[in-house]
């Protein structure tokens, strides 16, 4: 497969997304080829610092750059010569199997929708984040900050597209689906979880299980958490608060260091037609070798064919 990075995207780009790419090289099969995308004379600057071969990269030329506090679809109107732009037609052309992105997650998410559209009978496409487990395991929250304004049969959908992405990328069998909530009886909530929670409730296509309070998010009760995009954004900004404060008074342990962003890469963007990849702005070069290895495994899992099928079969009639 080939995978596109956008090299300009990102707080630490392009030094960074090239130093992950050269990382990410390493672990990929002789079969995979990173596509850096970005403007040529800076990458070919980058890969002369780390004396890493050109010719084990194929590279795309962009000129221009969307910047994080750009306005999404006005910059992807306004600058089709960004990484990004590029980006997603060398995806839409299909030139390259999967797009990852450190850079605007705003563009990145208008870049997908424009470029490769939704699945057919998504409402809303939506990102997810990883919560470690007691156990040593691993959950799924979202959305966590793409749809702020879920409606019920939205939040339904998450709980479909969350359950495929656990059971195919990171392998969890019948996975264990909750809605967070105030409290874990029925009727607890406002109107949105009070209305979310009657659909999960009557609905076939996952293994709902009922509600979760925040306190629990950690404890193994779920394998994926269901909120509207504003309350998982908080929620996950929260957390990694907790976590950089943690690490600056020294207080550590092996759970605790598996919240390190790092570790993961990103979030791949739930419910369009191609793999597309967003990663966290503050990515170092060891983040973004994991959001490239992470668009590796989405791509194998082949999770747009499964959502696309578990859609032709889904029991609750959902609409916008």
């Amino acid at each position: 497969m080939k995978i596109g990075l956008d090299v300009m995207g990102g707080d630490f780009a392009p030094g960074a997304t090239v130093a992950g790419a050269i990382l990410a090289h390493k672990e990929l099969s002789p079969s995979d080829r990173i596509v850096l995308i970005g403007e040529t004379g800076t990458i070919l600057g980058e890969l002369e610092k780390h004396h890493a071969d050109p010719a084990l990269f194929d590279i795309v030329h962009a000129h221009d750059v969307i910047g994080m506090g750009e306005h999404p679809t006005h910059a992807i109107v306004r600058k089709p010569e960004s990484s990004i732009s590029i980006g997603f037609k060398e995806l839409k052309h299909k030139r390259i199997d999967a797009f990852a992105s450190a850079g605007s997650s705003g563009a990145m998410l208008v870049g997908a929708i424009y470029s490769v559209n939704n699945i057919q009978g998504v409402i809303r496409p939506c990102t997810s984040t990883v919560l470690p487990q007691e156990n040593g395991g691993l959950g799924l929250l979202l959305d966590i900050g793409t749809n702020p304004d879920a409606k019920p049969d939205v939040m339904y959908q998450f709980g479909l597209l969350g359950s495929i992405m656990a059971r195919n990328v990171y392998k969890i069998n019948n996975p264990r689906v909750a809605l967070l909530n105030i409290g874990h009886e029925e009727g607890k909530g406002n109107l949105l979880s009070q209305a979310t929670y009657q659909l999960m409730k009557e609905g076939k296509d996952f293994n709902f299980t009922g509600n979760i309070e925040s306190r629990d998010l950690f404890k193994n009760k779920a394998d994926v958490i269901v909120c509207d995009g504003f309350t998982g954004n908080i929620l996950l900004k929260n957390i990694e608060g907790m976590f950089r404060l943690m690490m600056k008074r020294g207080l550590t342990d092996d759970f605790f260091t598996r919240f390190n962003y790092e570790n993961y890469g990103g979030t791949p963007i739930l419910g369009i037609n191609s793999t597309v990849v967003v990663g966290h702005g503050i990515s170092n070069d060891i983040a973004i070798k994991n959001m490239i290895l992470l668009a590796r495994d989405v791509h194998h899992a082949k999770l747009s064919q499964k959502i696309k099928r578990a859609l032709s079969r889904v029991t609750v009639v959902v609409r916008d």
